[in-house]
């Protein structure tokens, strides 16, 4: 795999040892420690990810992830020490795409950022294409339509602004309505990845989407729990 990254962490140690096995990976990496260095070194250069702790000296991780995300489409894996389920939504909820709870393994931490490389270059593609194969057929359920081609959602005809993964998650859904997703198989479908046993990464998109596309998302219509199973979609 190969790719530019900007890791922005004020930890010495760890962007030393993340740099380094990232570039043993085959990424170029440009390492920024402080919060209002990143914003600059982000406009002076072009990267394909960043890495973005949360707690950084100057500029917060959440005002900085904002910065960026007004400026480019470009993957966030925040990097975060914070327990709290509610930090990491909060992330996600400013326009991050995964994180990578700390501490954590240089393994797991590679093959978060090979994914998501990938993932955005699929959907870049899949935006992107001007070939005009047959148009697939819009998906519906209750009073959701899910256009597989434009990548889009409406509710009541109104629009509903979904990530890359949170679409893919209510597609999977609509497509196989009377199949039980496992956490484990939602992972791996969806991050096409080996799932590691971190139930947050699921809880946090799953919450986010509930909040998009229901009335009441404590009580989902369109997306049930299956308690101790899985998900599984409602009747809408």
């Amino acid at each position: 795999m190969s790719g530019s990254l900007l890791l922005i962490e004020d930890d010495a140690s760890i962007s030393e040892m993340v740099e380094g096995y990232l570039a043993k990976e085959g990424y170029t990496v440009t390492t920024v420690n402080d919060g209002a260095k990143a914003l600059r070194a982000f406009d002076a250069g072009s990267y394909d990810l960043v890495l973005l702790d949360l707690m950084l000296p100057n500029v917060g991780g959440l005002d900085l992830l904002q910065g960026i995300r007004e400026r480019s489409k470009v993957p966030i894996l925040i990097l975060s020490a914070k327990d709290g389920e509610v930090d990491k939504a909060l992330g996600l909820r400013f326009g991050a795409d995964d994180y990578i709870a700390k501490p954590f393994s240089l393994l797991e931490l590679a093959a978060r950022v090979g994914a998501s490389i990938r993932r955005a270059t699929q959907y870049a593609g899949a935006e992107a294409s001007e070939a005009a194969p047959p148009r697939a057929k819009l998906l519906t359920v209750g009073e959701l339509s899910v256009d597989p081609d434009n990548f889009t959602v409406t509710k009541r005809g109104e629009d509903v602004k979904l990530t890359a993964k949170e679409f893919h998650i209510l597609k999977l859904f609509i497509q196989h309505p009377t199949r039980v997703y496992t956490k484990a198989l939602l992972y791996q479908l969806v991050w096409n990845e080996e799932y590691y046993g971190d139930e947050n990464v699921i809880n946090v998109h799953m919450r986010r989407l509930r909040e998009k596309i229901e009335d009441d998302p404590s009580n989902p219509r369109y997306i049930r729990t299956l308690w101790g199973i899985g998900y599984r979609l409602g009747e809408g």
